[in-house]
């Protein structure tokens, strides 16, 4: 779930039933985000990428993505009909003030885990997996980028 309160590999690919929405930084959302495979990631998020970037874990909605990379967070908010008009959304690691982790438990029918990220602007973000997801290899790279 996001809330804009101030201003503004990793995973086997399971399928799970759950609800899923569009990725939007803008609004109070829930994400239920399946693993994909980092080939299925978007290629037009590559000319974003800076010196020495490399994508670590990447998970998908129905039509939107969401790619951790060893710099950053780069949500892929696809819009229109034809899914032409795309919204890049960029969450640096060096913002983020607080994280938490949350695995999944023994033997649960659907596997989920939750990563929660608080920004220094005051934005907060919740990210809800469904799925094998190694949340412990994110807050990771998350850690080593703001220790």
């Amino acid at each position: 779930m996001f809330n804009k309160q101030a201003e503004q590999e990793c995973c086997d690919h399971e399928d799970a039933v759950s609800k899923e929405v569009s990725i939007n930084f803008n609004q109070n959302s829930v994400f239920n985000l399946k693993p994909i495979d980092i080939s299925e990631v978007r290629q037009d998020i590559q000319a974003l990428f800076v010196n020495d970037e490399e994508i670590v874990c990447a998970f998908k909605t129905i039509r939107d993505q969401l790619v951790f990379t060893n710099k950053r967070i780069i949500g892929i908010d696809v819009q229109g009909i034809t899914g032409m008009k795309r919204n890049f959304a960029i969450m640096p690691y060096s913002s983020v003030q607080y994280f938490s982790i949350q695995t999944p438990g023994f033997a649960e029918i659907f596997s989920d885990s939750e990563l929660f990220l608080m920004f220094a602007n005051g934005f907060t973000a919740k990210f809800e997996f469904r799925g094998a997801v190694d949340v412990a290899k994110l807050g990771r790279v998350i850690a080593a980028k703001i220790l």
